[in-house]
């Protein structure tokens, strides 16, 4: 049986402001890009705070040619990409779970394989999401009751939603900045960099990248 962990929040922040390359002393003030952090609870009480740029749900719609509008696609596979084990970690196969997800995905193809269609990433992918949530780590919403308790026993105000992740649903992301993504990552491909660009490749002020996933757990 996965470990199920809970959603309780989501809030809307901004990343640090990155100093200039070629300056080091110099800060630029376009180096900051939106930030989702959701709060997530374990099993055993412990909490954290899963975090990712917003130009996550953009890479994320570029790579696997997901419908940008498809929200609860998108945050499925973000939020439970982080568990999938990696095939070439001989640790992997020392974990049981792991040792599962592999057996089911091992030799699928990624969003960098190249000659594959958008549609067979995606479906290779899902897999993995859905390997990850049946035998390691399952992320799903609190009850609004337990939300609502939570938020009346700090004092607060404000109504939980039906869903703690709603508030990212209801960003809209910008079909331009999609495209721009696709074609980065077609790029990619056909060079065979293989790997998302990054501040290394483009420069922050230009908004382009972002390390993604700095707030995972471990399981």
């Amino acid at each position: 049986m996965p470990l199920t962990w809970t959603t309780w929040d989501a809030e809307l922040s901004y990343g640090p402001i990155y100093h200039a390359q070629a300056d080091p002393a110099r800060v630029n003030p376009m180096g900051a890009e939106p930030l989702w952090g959701v709060a997530v609870v374990k099993e055993n009480g412990s909490r954290f705070l899963k975090t990712f740029p917003h130009s996550t749900l953009e890479w994320r719609a570029a790579e696997y040619g997901i419908d940008p509008d498809d929200k609860d696609t998108l945050l499925d596979v973000i939020l439970h990409e982080s568990y999938i084990p990696r095939e070439d970690d001989p640790l992997a196969l020392m974990d049981p779970t792991s040792a599962r997800v592999i057996a089911v995905t091992q030799g699928m193809p990624t969003c960098w394989t190249p000659g594959v269609s958008d549609e067979t990433r995606l479906e290779a992918h899902l897999t993995r999401i859905a390997a990850v949530k049946k035998y390691r780590i399952r992320i799903e919403p609190a009850s609004v009751d337990d939300r609502q308790s939570a938020l009346a026993f700090i004092g607060s105000r404000r109504v939980a939603p039906s869903d703690p992740l709603d508030p990212i649903r209801a960003a809209q992301l910008d079909p331009i900045r999609v495209e721009a993504r696709r074609l980065a990552v077609s790029w990619a491909r056909s060079t065979g960099s293989a790997r998302e660009p990054n501040f290394d490749l483009k420069p922050p002020d230009t908004f382009m990248g972002m390390p993604t996933e700095p707030g995972s757990a471990p399981v």
